[in-house]
């Protein structure tokens, strides 16, 4: 049965879906006012192999991640610019769809943006004022009123009386209280502004992800995702605007991740201490972003560092190994030894869902696709026929897909050059039967200069990318 940690309730609990057999799953995402960084892309990857375990699982299912396309920052920096805010923003969405498509995460089912559903949010709004939970400033400004949710605080753990005592309320606003957020901003000259019932303006950050969320997903859904900085205030004045809005419980079970770390520090745009994506795989395959973030727990800080990069790049050729096709000239396993070849896929698959089971545990997952490459490999140099080993690299393969790994070879596999390389290989096979060392070293040491490597074995010489 699988287990999940929920950071409502700080415990591990048995996943139980509203609606049986399918899964309703809203993760919060970027705001668009410049280039994703590894930060982001850590978060996506996350939340893109817990899907699709799900999926591996039997499960139906819908996920919504959302676009933040108009906010303070976006106007900012549009300014900064002299563009046109909205334009900014498609720029950066687009940029960050090539993102997540070169870091072979899956297309979300929907991505609503927070201009799309202008009418939606101001429809809330008016309905938790309605209801008592809001109201109108008289400057235009609409606020919820903190007070009047009695569970505030539920998700943060925190105390409404303790958080007032560090609050105070900032030169031009008129709340009733200072822990009261923001549902609508009233217009300043020069940014961007919609009409609605309390004058011109725009929706604040937190009711924009609870409208999408009801909009795509209905009043209740089964899982809600974002990194650990949104738990306050962002997701925890979404539990309070739509709980308050609908009278029903949100989300069944509220998943972070922890965050990204580069030297030491959390990884921010407003600091400048960042990665962008596009950096990142300029110099890096995307399956090794991908690898860091198996190798660790998905709820815990992440090292971003070139000793982790290498570790886990290492890891991803150890994956890689597995798949190495049979010698042309094996002559095959024993009965025996190719029942107990079968008998390891069977028994990493087993072990592979009782560790992804266990709140989606993936150091642990991966350590059984090492066993498996191990007993693969293995057989390899005992002589297993192609036929033999197909069993276990299919499950191999599959197990990889289920964590989003593409294991393709670097640079150049199945490209033209492999013909010339294949007769690089041959000359270097006459030119060892002649003894013509010196000749045979150059070919094999100036090829791993280009990144293949060759290996000599008792059944002749084979090559890889490397």
């Amino acid at each position: 049965m699988l287990r999940v940690y929920n950071t409502l309730t700080r415990q591990k609990e048995e996943f139980q879906t509203i609606e049986p057999g399918k899964v309703r799953m809203y993760v919060c995402g970027v705001t668009v006012y410049s280039e994703a960084h590894v930060g982001h892309a850590m978060s996506a990857l996350v939340f893109d192999i817990i899907r699709r375990y799900l999926i591996y699982r039997g499960y139906e299912v819908k996920f919504v991640m959302n676009y933040t396309d108009v906010d303070d920052k976006i106007i900012a920096r549009a300014n900064q610019m002299g563009v046109d805010p909205f334009q900014l923003a498609e720029g950066y969405i687009r940029d960050y769809q090539r993102n997540l498509a070169d870091l072979n995460v899956l297309p979300a089912t929907a991505n609503p943006r927070a201009t799309q559903t202008m009418d939606k949010i101001q429809a809330m709004i008016q309905g938790l004022i309605d209801k008592g939970y809001a109201y109108a400033a008289p400057n235009g400004d609409v606020y919820f009123r903190v007070t009047k949710f009695g569970e505030y605080g539920k998700l943060s753990g925190r105390r409404l009386e303790d958080m007032q005592a560090g609050a105070r309320i900032e030169v031009g606003e008129q709340k009733e209280h200072p822990m009261d957020f923001a549902l609508w901003k009233a217009a300043k000259p020069g940014e961007p502004a919609w009409d609605s019932p309390w004058g011109k303006g725009r929706p604040g950050w937190h009711i924009e992800c609870s409208a999408m969320n009801l909009a795509e997903l209905g009043e209740q859904i089964d899982i809600h995702g974002g990194g650990n900085d949104l738990i306050f205030p962002h997701h925890e004045n979404e539990i309070a605007q739509s709980e308050a809005f609908t009278g029903k419980p949100f989300a069944r079970y509220w998943m972070h991740n922890g965050m990204l770390q580069l030297g030491g520090e959390k990884m921010s745009k407003s600091t400048g201490n960042l990665i962008t994506i596009n950096e990142f795989l300029k110099k890096r395959q995307a399956d090794v972003m991908r690898m860091l973030v198996l190798n660790g727990s998905y709820r815990a800080p992440l090292a971003f560092t070139e000793e982790s990069l290498d570790a886990a790049e290492k890891g991803l050729e150890r994956l890689r190994s597995g798949l190495r096709p049979a010698s042309p000239s094996a002559a095959g396993l024993s009965p025996e030894a190719a029942d107990a070849l079968r008998a390891q896929a069977e028994a990493t698959q087993k072990a592979f869902v009782e560790a992804m089971d266990d709140d989606f545990n993936t150091a642990a997952a991966l350590g059984h696709l090492f066993e498996l490459v191990r007993a693969i490999n293995a057989a390899r140099d005992a002589g297993a026929s192609a036929a033999q080993l197909e069993p276990a690299q299919q499950t191999l393969r599959a197990l990889a897909e289920v964590f989003g790994l593409r294991l393709e070879e670097k640079s150049g596999a199945g490209s033209q050059a492999d013909p010339f390389i294949e007769l690089l290989i041959e000359v270097r096979a006459e030119l060892r039967k002649q003894k013509n060392w010196a000749m045979s070293d150059l070919i094999r040491d100036r090829l791993k200069d280009l990144g293949v490597t060759i290996e000599d074995g008792k059944d002749g010489t084979t090559w890889r990318w490397s």
